[in-house]
């Protein structure tokens, strides 16, 4: 049976929570993710700890547990890529995240070798 983009998406939310909880140790509080054109969208929500929202309260606490969390996912990039191929079937050409410390949000957008949206009608 062909996959939805719908059942596409609720997988890859669920692969990347499973994967930030081994990986990271705790996942988010909520993960959704879209699929457009040759982009997967991620928004991963609730991912700060109390403690790193304290240390964000002055600009060089920010700028650290940023630095330091993108450093984290990034180092777990070849496994994300790989759960991106496996449920998709298409690979990963780049990559790109960023951390919100007012909202506790990350984004990840992952750019496709071709239109996965157009292929799922």
């Amino acid at each position: 049976m062909e996959k939805t983009k719908g059942t596409i998406e609720a997988e890859i939310s669920k692969a990347l929570t499973h994967w930030e909880k081994n990986y990271l140790g705790r996942g988010s509080v909520s993960v959704k993710s879209d699929i457009l054109r040759d982009m997967v969208i991620v928004i991963l929500r609730g991912i700060l700890t109390a403690a790193e929202y304290t240390v964000c309260q002055d600009k060089e606490g920010l700028l650290s547990v940023k630095e330091h969390r993108n450093s984290l996912v990034e180092s777990g990039l070849d496994d994300l890529k790989e759960i991106i191929l496996t449920i998709t079937g298409e690979e990963v050409v780049s990559f790109h995240t960023d951390l919100s410390t007012q909202t506790g949000e990350r984004v990840i957008v992952f750019k496709l070798s071709s239109d996965l949206q157009s292929k799922l009608g």
